[in-house]
């Protein structure tokens, strides 16, 4: 059967269902995986510190118990967001991507940034409430541009000090108030590396929740300039052959995605699919 994940606010009143645990490392998970039942879980020791109703996977509800501080549950384990969309079941990662970011969102709208004082859960809706401010606050999302920047038969790749080693990624950033989608592309081009760019084209989205992003993908071509890696932020960029590229990014983010469509259309493979 193929599984299936939906998003929905749940009554966190109402009883039964399943639940995932998360917490400072990660999701709690066992021989069976990430799902528990609801009632069991939140009869062991843990620090929760908010629940919310995430949704349905399989037509069955899904709650998120956000925890203060991860707790040894036996023959549990604890695991990283991103180790699950390495290896994982892609609709697993995709529930506990949205959970994390629910969770995330829970854990720092615990108190109102005006008044100081504690927000209060609403129900059947996805917002935190202040009586006091009379405001709303609803989980954030980040909106950063990802772009492929290329030259014929070669790619503009760059190395950040975070990346795992010898990897190379395609240019991305934030963008800032006032921006248009295109306008901050061109900013983190030209601030990363000192390239300009021309015939921006937009290929995908890709929700990406480390915290809370949606990365925008672009394809851009080279219009001028000579590379110069930014301090502290690109520890390497280089034009590099389709004929002969470094190690990528993981298969499943858009930064792969824009460079393997790329390898494709150049060398006249079959077009990857998006992933979501």
């Amino acid at each position: 059967m193929t599984q299936r994940w939906t998003t929905a606010v749940l009554d966190i009143e109402q009883l039964g269902g399943w639940a995932v645990a998360h917490g400072p490392e990660g999701f709690l998970l066992d021989d069976n995986g990430v799902l528990f039942p609801r009632e069991w879980l939140k009869r062991q020791e843990l620090s929760i510190l908010a629940e919310h109703g995430i949704g349905h996977f399989n037509g069955e509800p899904v709650y998120l118990l956000e925890l203060k501080a991860t707790a040894q549950v036996p023959g549990c384990q604890w695991r990283g967001l991103r180790s699950f969309m390495l290896e994982g079941d892609h609709t697993v990662y995709r529930m506990l991507g949205y959970a994390a970011q629910i969770g995330t969102w829970a854990r720092e709208h615990r108190f109102c940034g005006s008044c100081g004082q504690p927000m209060l859960q609403v129900l059947r809706e996805r917002a935190m409430y202040c009586q006091d401010c009379d405001v709303r606050h609803y989980p954030r999302i980040s909106p950063s541009m990802i772009v492929l920047v290329t030259r014929g038969d070669e790619v503009l790749l760059a190395r950040s000090p975070r990346f795992v080693p010898g990897v190379y990624s395609t240019l991305a950033g934030f963008a800032e108030p006032g921006e248009s989608a295109e306008e901050c592309l061109i900013r983190e081009v030209r601030e990363e590396v000192q390239v300009e760019v021309k015939n921006i084209q937009y290929m995908g989205s890709q929700c990406w929740p480390f915290p809370h992003s949606m990365m925008l993908g672009f394809h851009a071509e080279y219009a001028g300039g000579e590379i110069v890696p930014q301090p502290d932020e690109i520890e390497d960029a280089q034009w590099f052959s389709i004929h002969n590229m470094p190690p990528l990014p993981a298969s499943r983010s858009i930064a792969r995605y824009l460079i393997d469509l790329y390898l494709a259309r150049r060398l006249g493979y079959a077009e990857p699919l998006l992933p979501v």
